[in-house]
């Protein structure tokens, strides 16, 4: 039973939001980090019950802040999209069902043995570890899914594509960064950039179709007064042509 004492000492512990230390990564680990959350925040727009971060603390247990893990890219399923500053575990009762760690030199053991520890004990479905760089791991790009307990390694498919069933999305390290496709579609989720390239060229092209419509408008105007002025001279004419004739007669 939880006393009175024990429940005023729990309402006063401190879970920080950061644990003051820089970023040490690299400029494409922190591109990819950025990337990675953007593209998935949007092909998961449509769905309210979503919940997409990275970067930020997971506590997974109620009393103990040092109990805590900070995914570089994670998602969760049945959880509304508000803003949090940290994630509680207990007061969501949701957990992570994919996880993605931007590996370094510097993260790479962490990553590879207490991480995937963690996730596994807290039921993490899917685990993805990806070397952006690829000068740790061989290959650079792993995924494991999560069978009693243990994480057993998810084999590529045939065009070197690691399939995840919990995003119904694949996924593959290629020159450019760490590619997502739809597994239904085989359609690639854009990179910020992309979108942002995507939305102009979609810009430019409603700009220019607007314009041929309203060229289009004002040749057929002038068309129309064209026709209307040669009617009006055809009229002059028989009126001219039957005023002669009733001169002759």
């Amino acid at each position: 039973m939880t006393t009175a004492v024990e429940t005023v000492a729990r309402h006063h512990i401190i879970y920080p939001e950061s644990d003051g230390k820089p970023m040490g990564e690299t400029e494409t680990h922190r591109q990819e980090l950025s990337d990675a959350i953007e593209a998935l925040k949007d092909y998961f727009r449509n769905q309210a019950d979503v919940y997409i971060s990275g970067n930020m603390f997971i506590y997974y247990v109620e009393g103990k802040p040092k109990k805590v893990v900070c995914p570089d890219v994670f998602v969760v399923r049945g959880l509304d999209k508000r803003r949090r500053r940290s994630y509680f575990l207990w007061k969501e009762e949701r957990t992570p069902c994919f996880v993605i760690e931007l590996t370094s030199k510097a993260t790479r053991r962490d990553d590879e043995e207490d991480k995937k520890n963690t996730y596994a004990e807290l039921g993490v479905h899917e685990y993805f570890l990806c070397d952006p760089l690829a000068e740790y791991m061989q290959p650079p790009l792993q995924g494991y899914h999560l069978v009693e307990g243990s994480y057993v390694p998810i084999a590529p498919d045939a065009d070197g594509w690691l399939p995840s069933a919990e995003l119904g999305l694949r996924l593959r390290l290629e020159p450019d960064g760490l590619r997502f496709a739809d597994a239904a579609t085989g359609e690639r989720l854009l990179k910020p950039h992309e979108v942002a390239e995507a939305r102009r060229a979609e810009a430019e092209a409603r700009r220019a179709e607007a314009e041929a419509r309203r060229a289009a408008e004002r040749q057929a105007r002038a068309e129309a007064r064209r026709a209307e002025s040669a009617e009006a001279e055809l009229a002059r004419l028989r009126d001219e042509l039957a005023r002669l004739r009733g001169e002759q007669n």
